[in-house]
């Protein structure tokens, strides 16, 4: 995260904190308000820990293998006899 993402993720929690204070005073001390104070406290850790990492740049695996998928339609054989899910089966022929 450049310096930028990590000052609007700080200023982003630090407006989480005011609301959850504000929702103190109005439910006191109710379980899901701790739930909330708590969940505002993880992401202010997790926040200084990404400030003090340095941010790691993605690499494409040279092992990755494309497959090209054909525009081609498919052999209609290859669905012979095969339900199609959701839909119910095929109408079979009754004796």
């Amino acid at each position: 995260m450049s310096t930028t993402e990590i000052a609007e993720l700080r200023r982003t929690i630090g407006q989480l904190r005011q609301c959850v204070g504000t929702l103190r005073a109005r439910y006191g001390d109710a379980s899901a308000v701790r739930r909330l104070a708590n969940d505002v406290e993880r992401l202010d850790i997790d926040a200084a820990d990404m400030d003090s990492c340095a941010p790691s740049v993605p690499t494409q695996s040279k092992s990755e293998e494309r497959v090209k998928v054909p525009d081609t339609p498919y052999d209609p054989s290859l669905w012979h006899g095969a339900d199609d899910e959701g839909v119910g089966g095929y109408k079979r022929d009754q004796a």
